[in-house]
């Protein structure tokens, strides 16, 4: 039963310290649309969106009037659409085409996002694999809502060097087709290692092939709380530290479970899973990287930064598992530069670097995101940030991701404004040094000798 004393405590959460549903996320399989015409592809996938997601928006907002809790983004996620378009394009022009029936249905159906224009590559590449990976660039440049992602690597299967190099080039090609709007169009790509089946997080968010033909994904927020219930024990030890942490992250999830499941019931899909992530915005008081400074450190980037957020996350995750069955996606902490104002202050004081931002993605839930980068950085220095972000969660059994955005016209110094819950950043410098020797090589990086679990 719930008290009176915990209604107003979520009240307090939501009011004052900006918990939040950050989103529901219908996922939605696109696996009986296959055609081998394009055409009658298309149209089954557009149909399929607008039956399974028509009122998805209305009840979002309905929960949300209802609860009392702010719902922010309602999303969808599909079957990555390499695996639905194979049977029908032949160019890359052919799946720029779907994404712009993507792009047209999320209008239609109200949603902030829809996700899925993915490709799985950690081992190798289908044709329509790589077809659809030279399409992204155009995609993302000729559609608004439409996130792209593309899984480069495993633990179980190792890491795709061939595709490694190819997303360099990618990512520097879609910033070049966006570079009128700051090179937006990268802020809508992300990369994986350990790509997650129910992430509800754009832009990396797809609908796996093992899920049900719709389901439900809830992501929570609240870094806000986590850092209003740290003031109270500022100067005590460790283990009250830990505790807080999990106590708070409990009750966030309870909220986040509260909303799946009556979305699930209005939306009669099956509910998924709840991903407690602590996911900054540019607003005041929503910053991980407060947390990490209300535990005592100067700036993030500091010694003891990666060791701060190692206790973050691990907390933040057994809180969660407490509070639901079904806590899955990322569920931790991100660490994106833009979207976060602490993180932002730490990288113009000198005290965050992209090296550091490396180490510290060893123990938080993601990667490299939302990393604004100098215009004229060279293709294969992008790959081989990519591929060391991939070696980390190959050898450490987690997702790890790149999200980087190189801002053609503007250097070091230089800031870039995104808008939105996308925020502003400014321009990190990166390494000078070259790696195209090793980058250019090809093949497989092979899975780990841990990875024989069997």
């Amino acid at each position: 039963m719930i008290n009176f004393f915990e209604v107003a405590e979520t009240n307090e959460m939501i009011d004052k310290e900006n918990l939040d549903v950050r989103t529901i996320t219908l996922g939605i399989s696109l696996l009986d649309c296959v055609d081998a015409d394009l055409g009658k592809c298309k149209e089954r996938i557009y149909q399929k969106i607008i039956r399974a997601a028509g009122n998805l928006v209305a009840v979002g907002e309905e929960i949300s009037q209802e609860f009392g809790i702010p719902i922010v983004n309602k999303r969808i996620s599909l079957t990555p659409v390499a695996l639905v378009g194979g049977a029908c394009c032949r160019t890359a022009a052919d799946f720029v085409s779907i994404a712009k029936v993507l792009d047209q249905a999320a209008h239609e159906v109200g949603v902030n996002f829809i996700g899925g224009y993915s490709a799985l590559v950690a081992k190798g590449m289908t044709e329509a694999d790589r077809l659809l990976m030279e399409s992204i660039p155009e995609a993302l440049a000729c559609t608004e809502r439409v996130c792209s992602s593309v899984n480069l690597g495993s633990t179980r299967a190792g890491i795709n060097m061939d595709a490694v190099r190819m997303m360099g080039d990618i990512i520097k090609r879609t910033a070049e087709l966006t570079k009128e709007r700051d090179s937006m169009g990268c802020t809508k790509l992300v990369v994986f290692c350990n790509a997650p089946d129910d992430n509800p997080f754009m832009a990396g968010a797809f609908h796996g092939v093992t899920e049900a033909d719709r389901v439900i994904n809830v992501g929570v927020s609240g870094p806000g709380v986590v850092k209003t219930a740290l003031e109270k024990v500022r100067g005590e030890n460790f283990e009250t530290l830990c505790e807080t942490i999990k106590k708070t992250a409990f009750k966030v999830t309870r909220v986040g479970q509260l909303v799946a499941k009556e979305a699930s019931r209005r939306l009669q899909a099956p509910f998924g899973i709840v991903d407690l992530s602590l996911a900054p915005t540019p607003a005041i008081g929503d910053s991980v990287a407060d947390i990490l400074c209300e535990m005592g450190l100067e700036y993030v980037g500091a010694p003891g930064t990666t060791a701060a957020l190692a206790l973050l996350n691990d907390q933040v995750k057994k809180g969660g598992v407490m509070a639901s069955s079904y806590v899955g996606g990322l569920s931790g902490a991100f660490i994106p530069v833009s979207e976060d104002q602490g993180m932002i202050d730490a990288v113009q004081a000198g005290a965050l670097t992209l090296e550091k931002l490396e180490a510290m993605t060893c123990v938080c839930s993601v990667g490299l995101d939302m990393i604004a980068i100098p215009g004229d950085t060279e293709e294969t220095t992008i790959a081989g940030i990519i591929a060391d972000e991939m070696a980390i969660g190959m050898v450490n059994q987690k997702t790890t991701a790149v999200r980087i955005i190189p801002v053609i016209g503007k250097g070091v110094g230089e800031n870039v404004e995104f808008g939105g819950l996308l925020g502003h950043a400014p321009i990190m410098p990166v390494n000078a040094f070259g790696c195209e020797r090793f980058v250019n090589r090809g093949g497989r990086i092979p899975a780990p000798i841990h990875s024989f679990k069997n």
